[in-house]
């Protein structure tokens, strides 16, 4: 939802970028090809991308979701800073915009990484709880549609390790969700997911104003799979 830091000034933005910006040209050709799309809006923020990049190689991951792919520039970042046994199941609903990914990850050799799951992304989560893959992920992404975010939530929660990390995109949603007069179903589904979240005694929680805002969730080693308010 957002292509640059929320709230920064343009001067200032192009100066961080200036001096932190590392971005390979493979990743800078699928930003320019995308912001030409007419969904392009929905592509993260490079800044953003490079700071999932960090955090993957902090953790040491080596097995990663998505859920949301659009055209793959999150999970090519992630699938250039995982190793090389490392994989990325990564589900989206959309032919289109994912043969746009398809061909990035191919010209980046990242894509025997990556299993691209084109399907609801609920059903894939439930599939891989039932196939035994629970407690087995380092780390996940959720950037998809926003009334669903509790659902990938907690089915995400269930499929990362104690101690992996799960990072939530659009918490801030252009600062929509702090005016109390935006009452549309995307805006109220986010707030209300910010609102749970917040009170969840089984992650550790930092909200982290890049982008359009990212949630880090990481989960406490003692966590249960008990919903929230039955732990309080």
């Amino acid at each position: 939802m957002a292509n640059s830091t929320l709230g920064l000034e343009n001067k200032l933005y192009n100066y961080l970028l200036s001096i932190s910006l590392r971005e390979p040209d493979i990743l800078a050709a699928l930003r320019e090809e995308t912001a030409q799309h007419p969904m392009g809006m929905m592509q993260i923020a490079p800044e953003q991308g490079q700071f999932m990049e960090m955090l993957v190689q902090l953790m040491g991951a080596t097995k990663t979701l998505e859920i949301g792919v659009f055209t793959g520039y999150s999970s090519l970042c992630v699938a250039l800073a995982l190793p090389s046994n490392g994989k990325i199941i990564a589900c989206d609903v959309s032919e289109e915009y994912t043969a746009i990914a398809r061909r990035y990850w191919e010209a980046a050799g990242v894509a025997n990484k990556i299993s691209l799951q084109l399907g609801p992304a609920i059903n894939t989560l439930d599939t891989l709880i039932a196939e035994g893959q629970a407690g087995t992920f380092d780390f996940a992404f959720i950037d998809a549609d926003k009334e669903n975010y509790e659902a990938y939530f907690e089915r995400s929660l269930q499929l990362v390790r104690n101690g992996g990390l799960i990072v939530i995109d659009n918490v801030l949603w252009s600062g929509r969700v702090a005016d109390p007069q935006v009452q549309d179903q995307s805006t109220t589904a986010i707030r209300t997911f910010n609102d749970k979240l917040r009170n969840d005694p089984r992650v550790t929680l930092s909200v982290v104003p890049i982008g359009d805002g990212l949630t880090l969730a990481l989960k406490r080693r003692w966590a249960t799979m008990m919903e929230p308010e039955e732990q309080n």
